[in-house]
């Protein structure tokens, strides 16, 4: 009795524990929050991935996305939607605010991949209504959907903020499709009519949250980046559809509306994507533009070229003091370019020289007036003027005065050589050519060579003009010192010398002991 009672409890406890994993996995299957994802991305990896073509008609992203006029190149905004530079604010944080913004064209993909990249900040800890990201067979430009109309053909995602039916299950991620013949139930956030859905908080994230939307081979899949990290391929699954049939050709779209409470929602990127299966050919531009659609953008190409040339007389005609100048004359070419970098070397070498010059001549005043003195120092000597005899001998003083003309006829030199510089420099008419270059760079090497010569004989000069008590003197060597007597360095040497002795002895007697154990 004891055992079967022991038995039965257990024997309860089994079915319901089956009953419930059962139940869950159902749960799990059906509302697309859970299933087996790993199953599915080992098959989706071990599978060629697709070709990727981006697909700009269908796309926006900043900077610089609205034209002069206010709009954005292939899209159509209604609404309360505000275009800018950067981004579009869908709905901005007003109560009962509805926008939308639409693709002007109709995409026949039959594999298409968006990217969409958006925030939705508000001041609340609760936010309303949501945004929503479509793909319809008609636009849905406003309506009581999240903004757009109502009774669609196709489907829409619908990141939802507000909880209407009370069931604090909101913030979440609905996808909910449409034959064009059913009204949203909004007041019950769309339950009974969700395909598939999953909770995502996806308001006031320090990053903006990224949506990848994926329409491959009759499933659609919706992977969320939640905004928590700066990267942006750190998607995580969020819900996947098979056997998903939507409409051959439609519009991307995306919405947004506010009610009693107020979020912005402002959208920076939709990124679309067409998609090729392995194997097959990718399009190629000229199979999606058909002869009809060409001759129609030609058209448009004209009208516009011709009001740019209308625009450009009315504005030559109203400024007439403004000189035009063509593309041609604006730019310059590559040998204009060069041309202008080589008489601008040719000018900044004409400057260099010059100040070299007026160095020069600097140098030369000085050593004339040297010599000036010399010259009256040497006559004074020569009349015997008391008072100067024995300073300086007559040999010194002549050596003096060569070595000053010799300095002076180089300085020449170098002057002479510095104006043929310049006068070579002020009349090439040809400066890239090769004779020129090289005959510059011989003349500053001769300059070089020529200034220190001159500054190595006013150095002499002033070396040996300077009195015997002011001339530099090389230092004296310090005395030697002599810490060390002759007995205790001997007694070191002995000591050294006994331990060396007695280092070797010892190391003998170890070898001679070890010997005896081989």
């Amino acid at each position: 009795m004891a055992g079967s009672r022991r038995r039965g409890p257990r024997a309860g406890v089994r079915p319901l524990l089956c009953a419930l994993l059962l139940s869950l996995g159902r749960f799990a299957g059906g509302d697309g929050t859970g299933g087996d994802f790993a199953a599915a991305a080992a098959a989706g990896s071990a599978a060629a991935p697709p070709h990727r073509r981006f697909e700009y008609k269908y796309s926006f992203k900043g900077p610089h996305l609205v034209q002069s006029d206010g709009t954005v190149p292939f899209w159509a905004h209604a609404g309360n939607a505000i275009p800018s530079s950067d981004q579009i604010r869908i709905a901005p944080s007003l109560k009962s605010q509805r926008g939308s913004v639409w693709t002007k064209t109709k995409a026949a993909f039959e594999n298409w991949e968006v990217e969409v990249t958006f925030r939705v900040t508000g001041r609340g800890r609760i936010g309303a209504d949501g945004l929503a990201i479509w793909y319809t067979e008609n636009q849905g430009l406003e309506g009581p959907v999240f903004g757009s109309a109502d009774m669609w053909n196709g489907v829409g995602i619908f990141f939802d903020s507000f909880d209407n039916d009370g069931k604090k299950n909101n913030p979440a991620i609905v996808i909910i499709g449409n034959n064009g013949q059913v009204h949203y139930d909004h007041q019950n956030d769309g339950a009974n009519q969700a395909l598939a859905s999953c909770q995502r908080d996806f308001r006031n994230k320090p990053y903006p949250v990224r949506a990848k939307i994926t329409y491959y081979q009759k499933a659609l899949t919706v992977m969320i980046n939640n905004g928590f990290t700066p990267d942006k391929n750190d998607y995580e699954f969020c819900a996947k559809l098979e056997n998903m049939v939507i409409p051959p050709q439609g519009h991307f779209g995306i919405s947004a509306a506010t009610g009693g409470l107020a979020d912005d929602h402002d959208v920076l990127s939709f990124l679309t994507f067409q998609l090729t299966e392995p194997g097959k050919e990718p399009p190629t531009a000229d199979k999606e533009i058909s002869e009809k659609e060409k001759e129609k953008y030609q058209e448009e190409f004209e009208h516009f070229q011709q009001e740019l040339d209308k625009k450009k007389e009315e504005f030559q005609k109203g400024h007439p003091d403004l000189q035009w100048h063509p593309a041609d004359e604006v730019f310059e070419s590559v040998g204009d370019r060069e041309l202008r970098q080589i008489f601008e070397g040719q000018n900044r070498i004409h400057l260099e020289i010059k100040q070299l010059n007026r160095q020069l001549d600097m140098i030369l005043d000085e050593q004339r007036r040297y010599v000036s003195s010399l010259t009256e120092e040497i006559s004074k000597r020569g009349a015997g003027i008391p008072g100067h005899q024995g300073q300086v001998t007559q040999q010194d003083l002549d050596t003096i005065v060569n070595t000053q003309h010799e300095i002076l006829r180089q300085v020449n030199e170098v002057k002479n050589s510095m104006s043929d510089t310049v006068r070579l420099v002020s009349g090439i008419q040809h400066p890239g050519s090769a004779g020129g270059v090289y005959e510059s760079t011989q003349h500053f090497n001769d300059i070089k060579e020529h200034l220190h010569i001159v500054k190595r004989d006013i150095d002499n000069l002033v070396q040996r003009n300077m009195p015997l008590n002011e001339r530099p003197k090389c230092p004296e060597l310090p005395p030697f010192p002599s810490c060390l007597s002759t007995m205790h360095f001997v007694i070191f040497v002995m000591v050294q010398t006994v331990l060396f002795i007695g280092y070797i002895m010892y190391r003998t007697q170890q070898e001679a002991a070890a010997k005896k154990f081989f």
